[in-house]
């Protein structure tokens, strides 16, 4: 089986980088093509925002630390076919314990390696910084998606994390290509949100997802039930737009 690993990324908190990794993943995620989430931002809100419960142990700390292997890590969700690598706020402690060791930047890829080849897709959902956790995404990945918000500041640090991405593409991952660009919490009502797209998309070009996510109550509401939107409302604008885009990242994969 063929696969992919995917770092949804971007430094800036808030630009809906958990909900795109959450609503991605379920919708890519079947019996036949199961999908692993690992959550490797100590808010764990990818771990709560399906359903469980942020206490739990062993996390992606103990599988970055070496003291947990990857299948004890790993647990089941209420969405056939989808699995996720839970992380709490332990995990920042990661960051410094990490430090001096030895290929410090490689500790994700090394802990995946053959074990999780099982997984069609592994989705990251990487923490709102650039520092250590994003850098072992980033060496452990395949592509990155960028949501990215639409709203004032939205290129804001953009740069930086697109020298980063060519950093470690040119030093450490020589296979990391850049997916595409999500623009999320879109409003029609008002100019701001077009002058956003337009920015992007002269920046980003064909790299620019065509599937737009909208401001959505909805998509809102879905992490506080612990549930994807798709369990929570199928029917919502935010379900049919991650329904769309999880069918463009595979078409982009794929191609």
């Amino acid at each position: 089986m063929k696969q992919t690993i995917i770092a949804v990324t971007n430094q800036k908190g808030g630009v809906g980088k958990t909900t795109t990794a959450i609503n991605v993943a379920a919708q890519l995620a079947s019996k036949s093509k199961p999908v692993l989430l690992i959550d490797l931002d100590p808010q764990g809100n990818a771990t709560s925002g399906l359903g469980l419960d942020k206490n739990v142990r062993p996390t992606s700390y103990e599988l970055l630390t070496g003291t947990a292997p990857l299948e004890q890590v790993i647990l089941a969700t209420s969405r056939e076919g989808l699995y996720v690598l839970p992380a709490n706020g332990n995990l920042a402690a990661a960051e410094i314990e990490l430090v001096d060791a030895e290929h410090r930047e490689f500790k994700l890829r090394e802990a995946l390696s053959e074990k999780a080849s099982s997984f069609a897709y592994i989705i990251i959902d990487c923490p709102p910084a650039l520092g250590l956790l994003t850098i072992n995404a980033l060496s452990a990945a395949h592509g990155i998606i960028i949501p990215v918000q639409a709203e004032y500041y939205a290129m804001e640090g953009l740069s930086q994390l697109m020298a980063t991405f060519q950093r470690v593409k040119q030093g450490m991952n020589p296979q990391l290509e850049l997916i595409g660009v999500a623009l999320t919490m879109y409003d029609k009502r008002l100019a701001l949100s077009d002058n956003v797209m337009a920015e992007l998309k002269g920046y980003f070009g064909e790299r620019l997802f065509k599937t737009i996510v909208p401001r959505n109550v909805r998509l809102a509401e879905a992490p506080s039930f612990g549930k994807t939107i798709y369990e929570h409302d199928r029917w919502s604008k935010g379900a049919r737009a991650y329904k769309q885009l999880a069918k463009e990242v595979e078409k982009r994969v794929n191609d």
